[in-house]
């Protein structure tokens, strides 16, 4: 990227950092929100013309349309999208232009390792969430990748990526033609081996297929498709050829059905977020792992449930996951005695046993003096 801290792009975005070649942190002058900068090279060839300067401005004038359509289309205000800002030619680049809360990329969070069921079930329900907005206004996403999805403070996903996605392909259309082999070429040029980007079909269906992909990348920590090239890529999703789902444990059968070949069959957006707040709703409640090991050290055995437990940090909160707020208070804590107004017992349960001795071994010299009271 040619541009630097503090260097000043359309009149409006004040860089602050540069996390890649071809993107970066900026302040937009204008309203004072973070934004992310993402660019796109355009090559010599799209200037190939009698007149160079002339064909360069009626190709970037098309693409900056076709990209800020699709900005002004998406839905408005949406919690689980980042909102699109518009798109710009500078310096040889096409900009993307999308608000940027402060939070960390699911390509940042995996980095450390894979994520438990129920956290990925919570991430994959937020963006079924904005994939059923975005389909319900019309639009295909088609860019659904650990890149562009963006976790909160609070621990919630937010869907980016829609006119990074939008710039690609407009551009492999300009440079290839509207479809064939070369648009192809360009297209793996400029997306690469990322699995969620290569759905057999397009459209809505595509947008789930990808999730289920992404679902599973999440729990496994890897892609279910070969990532090695592009061809290779393409002929093992073609071909069908890719890890089992049930690596997913209690997801498998959602991520099952997003990644079947035939589109119709797959589960749209809102179905899967159906399914996927059905599992969360029997989700188990956290466990305080820095108690659990307190209590192996004092000899007091642990009970490990049968589901997968999303781990807590220090605060007692999960860690990354809202289901540890969302865990039952009160009455409903799953503790017969917490928050009902039950009182605890009057004896404790240790001090039964010696009591109960105690009591028989009374009653005996009770009889005996009884017996000797009598007789005499």
């Amino acid at each position: 990227m040619r541009g630097g801290p503090g260097e000043l792009l359309a009149g409006r975005y004040r860089l602050t950092d540069r996390p890649g070649p071809l993107c970066a942190h900026a302040v937009d002058d204008r309203t004072g929100e973070s934004v992310l900068l993402r660019a796109l090279e355009l090559p010599g060839v799209l200037t190939a013309a009698q007149d160079p300067e002339e064909a360069s401005a009626a190709q970037a004038d098309r693409l900056v349309r076709r990209v800020a359509a699709v900005g002004s289309a998406a839905p408005v205000a949406h919690p689980r999208l980042l909102r699109g800002v518009g798109a710009f030619v500078e310096d040889e680049l096409l900009w993307t232009v999308e608000e940027r809360p402060a939070g960390v990329t699911v390509a940042e969070l995996l980095a450390a390792g894979p994520l438990a069921p129920y956290r990925a079930a919570e991430l994959a329900a937020d963006l079924a969430g904005a994939l059923r907005a975005l389909h319900a206004a019309g639009l295909t996403h088609g860019n659904l990748t650990a890149e562009s999805v963006l976790v909160c403070e609070d621990g919630a996903a937010m869907l980016g990526g829609l006119l990074a996605g939008v710039a690609e392909e407009a551009l492999s259309e300009e440079l290839g033609g509207p479809g064939g082999r070369r648009r192809y070429e360009v297209r793996a040029t400029l997306v690469g081996p990322v699995a969620e980007r290569w759905p057999l079909d397009g459209g809505p269906a595509g947008d789930c297929w990808a999730l289920g992909v992404l679902v599973q990348r999440l729990v496994a920590g890897r892609s279910p498709y070969p990532e090695r090239s592009v061809p290779e890529l393409v002929t093992a999703v073609r071909d069908g050829r890719r890890e089992p789902s049930v690596v997913c444990g209690a997801l498998g059968p959602l991520v099952e059905g997003l990644v079947q070949p035939d589109p119709a069959l797959r589960p749209t957006a809102e179905a899967a977020r159906g399914e996927l707040a059905e599992l969360l709703a029997g989700a188990p409640e956290p466990v305080d792992e820095e108690r659990a090991a307190q209590r192996r050290t004092d000899g007091v055995p642990v009970l490990k449930p049968e589901a997968p437990l999303v781990p807590r940090t220090r605060g007692g909160k999960a860690r990354g996951s809202r289901v540890g707020r969302s865990v039952r208070k009160g009455g409903d804590t799953g503790d017969p005695g917490a928050g009902n107004g039950a009182k605890p017992p009057r004896i404790p349960p240790a001090l039964l046993g010696p009591l109960l001795v105690g009591g028989v071994f009374v009653l005996l010299v009770l009889g005996i003096a009884a017996v000797v009271l009598f007789a005499g």
